[in-house]
């Protein structure tokens, strides 16, 4: 063993006096030989003395230690945090209904090139028109790898829906519902659609779009309900207070191209962007709220026929009427948050008749009536119209 101050044994040294001369002449190498001599009688045969069994338990168990240490910060750090995406309201199904079998779920693959199901098959039949699930922008309508192709763009999200024979064109705004194509052939699967849901390069699952039917619930934790419902309240009393300084007019009174109001009271929220009360973000409030009573008598601004009427999480009960070509433009209007409907898919309704009665179903804080209007497709401020 190898101690400091003290010579090592070397083989290839010729004389104690040629070692002494070398230390002399070099004395910073030899010094660096010393402590690690090119020929070794151990292993451990350097400058420090050899670790005894607890030194060396000691320094297993320190490494460990540290071992355990690295692998618990690495799995208390939490996952950066990913903002869902920004989902198209209201939403509706591609099919006209409810498609009555979804043939095969959403089955994204664990890798991005991995086989997989990136969309959902819902059961159709060649030649079944195909709807719009939300409104939005054409941004493709062609064929991809032989097989007819149609997406939207709703903003931050698109569909798609394949095999579909588009009767669109690229560039055109699409409505919530409207026909965009005929299902065609040349599909993965037999009498099906392929409806499909993309964030940037990502797969999203297109039901996610639909919650009971269309629409999104922003679910507010059990510890903020009551500052939810305190909040709630305090806007009922604040529209309340302020009915007396709004502007009413009685329902049946026309505007400039014959549309009736179809209730009588206050416009308590004009259609327009502003912060939503219960979720707290900038975003389109798409429609007029007339306050009125729950059981209010809801009368057709105009002649036209009931095109749907079904329960939606947020809008609640909904009825639209289709009014057909108004003064050269095409009309559809929507109630929503009604207790009850008169008439049925099909009817055909006249100006000023009865349709239903005011309500607060689905996400509402009050009794009032939220109207809607399309102007050739495009949602549009119902008072321009009126």
């Amino acid at each position: 063993m190898c101690r400091p101050g003290r010579r090592p044994v070397r083989e290839h040294a010729k004389s104690d006096l040629m070692a002494d001369l070398h230390m002399r002449v070099y004395p910073q190498r030899t010094r660096a030989f010393e402590c690690h001599p090119q020929i070794r009688k151990r292993p451990h045969d350097s400058c420090r003395r050899p670790e005894s069994a607890d030194v060396r338990a000691l320094h297993r168990y320190l490494r460990a230690a540290v071992f355990a240490a690295v692998c618990l910060s690495v799995l208390v750090v939490p996952a950066p945090a990913v903002a869902a995406p920004t989902l198209p309201t209201p939403a509706g199904w591609p099919l006209r209904g409810a498609p009555a079998v979804v043939q095969r779920g959403f089955a994204p693959p664990a890798l991005t090139w991995a086989s997989g199901h990136r969309g959902v098959d819902l059961a159709a039949k060649a030649g079944d028109a195909i709807l719009a699930a939300a409104s939005g922008t054409v941004t493709f309508a062609g064929s991809i790898a032989g097989k007819p192709v149609v997406s939207i763009d709703h903003g931050s999200v698109r569909t798609t829906y394949e095999p579909v024979v588009s009767r669109v064109s690229v560039g055109e705004w699409v409505a919530l519902g409207q026909v965009i194509g005929l299902l065609g052939a040349g599909g993965h699967c037999h009498s099906c659609l392929h409806w499909g849901l993309r964030e940037g390069k990502s797969y999203l699952d297109p039901l996610s779009l639909l919650g009971n039917r269309g629409g999104r619930l922003r679910l507010v934790a059990e510890s903020q309900r009551e500052v939810v419902k305190r909040e709630a309240r305090a806007r009922a009393l604040a529209a309340s207070a302020t009915q007396t300084s709004l502007i009413t007019t009685p329902a049946g009174r026309p505007g400039g191209h014959g549309f009736l109001r179809p209730v009588a009271g206050a416009v308590t929220s004009a259609f327009g962007m502003r912060l939503h009360p219960l979720l707290k973000i900038w975003k389109l409030h798409d429609g007029t709220d007339f306050v009125a009573a729950c059981g209010t008598a809801i009368r057709a601004p105009y002649a036209g026929v009931v095109t749907r009427a079904y329960f939606n999480p947020a809008y609640g009960n909904r009825l639209f009427v289709n009014h057909g070509s108004v003064d050269g433009v095409r009309v559809e209007t929507a109630f929503n948050h009604a207790a009850r409907y008169t008439v049925r898919p099909g009817e055909r309704v006249s100006r000023g008749q009865v349709i239903g009665e005011v309500g607060s179903t689905g996400l509402s804080t009050g009794c009032h009536l939220h109207l809607m209007v399309w102007l050739n497709g495009r949602l549009s401020n119902p008072m321009s119209w009126l």
